[in-house]
């Protein structure tokens, strides 16, 4: 197949996306404002967490959520004068806290997050970029027993998506991971991996694009020239761009464009925040998810990083104290003889539609095409989204269904 391609965002599913549509020898383009793995795609907790599909809207959520918004030490918040806004797309989120849709994202979530090690493993294949992917546990500290014995529905999705943990108790604990404290339990999965720079990572990635024969244009994107109802040009900030095809990519942002395509997306921005602790000493050896704060301590090339914290709050306000301060009470009662040279704050956005699925696939026939949408999941599963889109484009078969991801779904 020929043609050229434009691919607007330069995170990990737009270049996964460029990688995979290069290598079957297509003409590509990608459009980024900021430049590759400036965005969300820097700020993550850098697991390849191939057993993260059970959604956050599981079944009880909307009677524990008055409990969790009160707390103090819950890392879920909520700007309330963003709420009149936030209202129509929540409703939506929390109609699928039931056992019933739970199971069903879960589903269909399992295939885009299941096999990510091995998708990063074929991105980078034959490239100066292996070294990125380290294979890993990926571990679930608990305080005791009846602390994980709680969690037994989510663990019973990923037993069901084939992720089975090896349980860590008693003085097998310290042995394992010496500097928690006060753990009694830890649930430990293979065949898990983490990055140790997701934005140097994805920096990295779009370099091989360029080498490959790939074009990246720093611009940004203000509309799609649909000339009888099929893509003919993207118009940017530096002009127009003919192509064949365009992929968007761009997170949250896609929102906007999408309405110019037609289509109201219910997407809102689920804010994620983490510290960098510069240089840290005495912290995690492997990425470990402590339960009790919802959060991930991994150790990065440049120090700890400690993430998890969820706020809805819209793209327009700037960082919030109270999560930042939540993170640090948890380091500390985690990881108490954790010493760092200097720490280092970020926030920034993640793209959250309301049934807690990404949009993948073609929009009509339009040649406009979907990937993004991802959550707190977008490093886990941008490969396998841009190797599907890239596929589909290429006129590739795949043996996935792809039906619950398409963006055509939010028509109306």
């Amino acid at each position: 197949m020929t043609g050229h391609v434009v691919i607007v965002g330069a995170g990990i599913v737009g270049v996964s996306t460029g990688i995979w549509l290069r290598r079957a020898g297509l003409d590509v383009t990608i459009i980024d404002r900021a430049g590759p793995g400036k965005g969300t795609s820097h700020g993550n907790a850098g697991v390849l967490a191939s057993v993260s599909m059970v959604p956050v809207t599981a079944p009880g959520l909307i009677r524990k959520a008055p409990g969790m918004l009160m707390s103090r030490d819950f890392p879920l918040f909520l700007r309330w004068s963003y709420l009149p806004k936030l209202a129509p797309w929540l409703v939506r989120y929390l109609a699928n806290a039931n056992d019933s849709d739970t199971r069903r994202i879960a589903r269909d979530l399992a295939p885009i997050v299941t096999d990510s090690v091995s998708q990063h493993k074929s991105l980078v294949a034959g490239t100066d970029l292996e070294h990125w992917v380290t294979e890993s546990d990926y571990c679930f500290a608990y305080k005791d027993r009846a602390a994980f014995d709680a969690d037994a529905y989510t663990w019973s999705l990923r037993q069901d998506a084939g992720f089975l943990p090896e349980l860590i108790e008693g003085r097998d604990v310290q042995d394992y991971e010496p500097n928690l404290a006060q753990t009694g339990l830890i649930a430990a999965l293979k065949d898990h991996g983490f990055i140790r720079d997701p934005g140097g990572y994805v920096a990295g990635l779009a370099e091989h694009f360029a080498e490959a024969g790939g074009r990246i244009v720093l611009a940004e994107v203000k509309d799609f020239d649909l000339t009888g109802g099929q893509i003919t040009a993207v118009e940017t900030t530096k002009g127009r761009i003919d192509c064949d095809h365009a992929v968007l990519a761009t997170g949250v942002w896609s929102r906007p464009m999408m309405q110019k395509l037609g289509i109201r997306v219910p997407l809102e921005s689920e804010r994620g925040y983490h510290i960098v602790f510069e240089d840290a000493e005495n912290g995690p050896s492997r990425p470990t998810m402590i339960a009790s704060g919802k959060f991930v301590a991994t150790p990065m090339a440049q120090g700890v990083r400690c993430a998890g914290i969820v706020e809805l709050g819209g793209l327009e306000a700037g960082p919030s104290n109270a999560p930042l301060a939540l993170i640090r009470r948890q380091v500390r009662d985690a990881y108490p003889n954790m010493t760092a040279r200097n720490e280092i704050e970020w926030m920034g956005h993640r793209p959250a539609p309301s049934d807690s699925l990404p949009l993948i696939g073609q929009i009509g026939t339009t040649g406009v095409w979907t990937a993004f949408g991802h959550h707190h999941i977008g490093l886990t599963g941008g490969p396998k989204t841009g190797r599907l889109v890239a596929g589909m484009i290429a006129g590739q078969p795949t043996n996935m269904d792809l039906a619950p991801y398409a963006p055509e779904r939010f028509r109306t």
